[in-house]
């Protein structure tokens, strides 16, 4: 007797209309995202731009791919200038993959597209609706990811999104503690964050600017901030993640959604300022093609330090 011969038939029926409706709404049998990549090869570009020090050996067990396929896959993005290999510290048998610059200017448009079409699948709704929408897909995700299912969910849950009232003062604390605990900068830092802070909220245009905020498992772990400088000038702005949050790829994301937004409101370009000890952000910046124009000491927040400016062309 087969698995399949004692499952309930009409049940059997159900899941794969519910299949074959979900693929036709979300136009996964079109090209996908108008592109002329396949959904696994946008899925494979999803997680090598929002995850640090993957390894072929990972995406396989993680997309459950097969490995030829992804070999082949992986090919294709390194032939087209998109894929960096290096080696990896741990084992020199394997290579961290990494997007090159030209990777993250192919993946951010169609992370954008993605965007607004769950958007416009959601705008149909009414408020209670897409709440009671995404409720049922959190089920559909814990029942089917229950131990012995074969597709497994994620253990840890990310959430992006808009700052709401006491997101921006908890921005401005978590700074003055990180600051203060991992690097010695006194309240002047603090008091500086704390005039940006206030002046995103009391000049914000929404048109243009933007907050993020990112949840792990529906805590606060970190933030990002768009500005607009010029008409033509993005400056993304206080980048911050607690320590429980490092090392899950959530800097890069972060990172990554504000590049997008900038591209997608059409910037010409995108600059920061930063410290030459702050070694993690400036990595970041690194991978997604920022270079640094400018460096300059300075005294400031009880510390000597170097300030350094950084833009991209977007």
């Amino acid at each position: 007797m087969t698995m399949a011969s004692e499952i309930d038939a009409t049940q059997v029926k159900a899941l794969r209309r519910f299949n074959r409706f979900f693929t036709r709404r979300i136009g996964v049998l079109d090209p996908y995202l108008a592109s002329d990549l396949s959904l696994t090869d946008v899925r494979v570009l999803y997680e090598l731009a929002h995850r640090e020090g993957l390894t072929a050996t990972v995406l396989q067990r993680e997309l459950g791919l097969d490995g030829g396929y992804l070999s082949r896959v992986l090919k294709r993005f390194e032939a087209a200038g998109w894929l960096l290999r290096t080696p990896s510290p741990k084992d020199a048998r394997q290579s961290l993959l990494a997007l090159t610059e030209a990777g993250h200017a192919a993946f951010a448009p169609l992370q954008q597209k993605s965007r607004d079409a769950a958007a416009a699948l959601l705008a149909g709704l009414a408020p209670g609706q897409r709440q009671e929408l995404v409720a049922s897909m959190e089920r559909i995700e814990s029942l089917l990811g229950a131990e012995g299912a074969p597709a497994p969910i994620p253990t840890r849950t990310v959430v992006l999104r808009d700052p709401v009232p006491g997101d921006i003062g908890w921005v401005v604390q978590l700074h003055g503690e990180l600051y203060w605990r991992e690097y010695g900068w006194n309240t002047e830092f603090e008091a500086l964050v704390a005039d940006i802070a206030a002046q995103f909220v009391r000049k914000f245009q929404p048109q243009w600017e933007k907050c993020w905020i990112a949840e792990l498992d529906g805590r606060r772990v970190g933030a990002i901030f768009v500005v607009r400088k010029s008409a033509t000038v993005a400056q993304l702005r206080m980048l911050i993640l607690s320590p429980e949050a490092r090392g899950l790829g959530l800097g890069a994301r972060l990172t990554d959604e504000a590049i997008a937004f900038a591209r997608g409101k059409g910037y010409r370009r995108m600059v920061l300022w930063t410290n030459s000890n702050l070694t993690a952000a400036r990595a970041i910046y690194a991978r997604r093609g920022f270079v640094l124009d400018k460096s300059e000491p300075y005294e400031g927040y009880g510390q000597k330090l170097v300030g350094e400016t950084w833009s991209l062309r977007l």
